[in-house]
């Protein structure tokens, strides 16, 4: 080997090879491989302290095998020429708006939005009010307000309630005339009780007539002018039969005629129910007892809610739970219907005992939304019905009645 000559390095040499008497160290290879570990250079304080990597040792990080140390920021690792994402400038958020402030801060309003109550009137409250006192009123008392309250809201828009039970003396007809009666009185006009019976009702022998005997049948040949533009509400006293004391009208139908001579079809109970709706903002029909008629049917496809009037009798209530399970299987509207119902149980036999009347309303429990029980009265046995002269307490269950209803409609 010749003095000065360089031997080729060794590849695989882990230690300079020294030739002749001076040692000189053997220069490595630079490999083309990426090394084990990416060195990590020392941060840049100034220009001055910043290493310069030469082009041919360059190693993408991203092609090599050893990942980087995560704690290596993207900028500084070795070699990284590629440009690399910048971060969206940070803007101050922008403050809140002077209304989103309010609804984080739920500023109390200064408006008064709690129902004010009015002091007790009733009992031993009601008469210490009356001597100067203010004392609320009572549970049994404050019912009530809530029950009037119910039964006085107006819909947007009528609401059709249909009275029903397929056997005869179930007290369609004096529950028709009262829940008529409640609304008029706690939620004022525009409340209609129509017979709706091919047969013989007796909604207009119960109630106060008018300056004419008029009913349905008059009516429906004048549908067309009275769902016309001209006409106005007062057309209607032609036919209705207004009530003074209970604030409500009465359709009647004409009993005093044969089945045959009122029988009316579908197309009859459209052109009736159109101008009720027109005029009316409460329709509330007392029925027949045939569920086949086509009269019967089309009044339910017209009812917003059913009402199953039935008394203590077994019979009478075996009545309207079929009725019920009928309206179940007849089509999806009907079966809401049937589910949302409100059963009234009238106690019209005053003989009947407190079991007897749970019995009737704990079987109709599961097959209505809601049941309420009226208490024996003489004045609902016979003749005109007023819902006045009631005794209290049944004047006070027939609100409930209402009230009922009232949270269906």
């Amino acid at each position: 080997m010749m003095s000065g000559a360089t031997e080729e390095p060794t590849p695989s040499a882990d230690v300079p090879a020294m030739s002749g008497d001076h040692a000189q160290p053997i220069i490595r290879s630079v490999p083309q491989m990426a090394p084990a570990v990416a060195p990590v250079p020392p941060l840049p304080s100034t220009p001055a302290e910043s290493d310069e990597t030469p082009q041919d040792s360059f190693v993408d990080p991203a092609s090599s095998s050893v990942p980087a140390s995560p704690a290596e920021p993207p900028q500084y690792r070795r070699g990284s020429f590629a440009p690399q994402p910048e971060e969206a400038p940070r803007t101050p958020a922008d403050p809140p708006s002077r209304r989103q402030q309010r609804e984080l801060n739920e500023r109390t309003s200064f408006l008064q939005t709690e129902r004010p109550e009015e002091p007790a009137t009733e009992g031993a409250r009601g008469a210490l009010n009356r001597m100067g006192f203010k004392l609320a009123p009572n549970a049994a008392e404050q019912s009530a307000r809530d029950d009037e309250l119910a039964v006085s809201q107006h819909w947007p828009g009528p609401r059709t309630i249909a009275v029903v039970n397929g056997k005869g003396g179930a007290g369609k007809t004096p529950t028709t005339i009262l829940l008529s009666a409640v609304f008029a009185r706690y939620g004022g006009a525009g409340v209609l009780a129509w017979d709706n019976n091919q047969t013989r009702g007796t909604l207009g022998w119960r109630t106060e007539a008018g300056a004419h005997d008029r009913t349905l049948l008059e009516m429906i040949p004048e549908a067309a002018r009275l769902l016309g533009t001209g006409a106005q509400s007062a057309d209607l006293a032609h036919f209705v039969h207004h009530q003074p004391r209970e604030k409500y009208d009465v359709l009647r139908s004409k009993p005093i005629r044969l089945a045959h001579e009122n029988r009316l079809n579908p197309e009859d109970v459209d052109a009736i129910h159109a101008v009720a709706a027109k005029f009316y903002r409460l329709i509330i029909i007392d029925s027949g007892n045939d569920e086949s008629d086509p009269m019967w049917l089309r009044m339910i496809d017209r009812a917003d809610q059913i009402v199953v009037a039935t008394t203590t009798r077994d019979d009478h209530a075996e009545a309207g739970a079929l009725l019920l399970e009928a309206l179940e299987e007849r089509d999806e509207r009907s079966a809401r219907l049937a589910q949302r119902s409100v059963v009234v149980v009238s106690q019209a036999d005053p003989k009947a005992s407190a079991a007897d009347v749970e019995h009737v309303v704990g079987g109709y429990r599961s097959l209505a939304r809601e049941v309420v029980s009226i208490p024996f009265d003489h004045e609902m046995v016979d003749g005109h019905l007023r819902y006045g002269a009631l005794a209290k307490r049944t004047q006070r269950a027939w609100l409930s009645a209402a009230s009922a209803v009232a949270r269906g409609l």
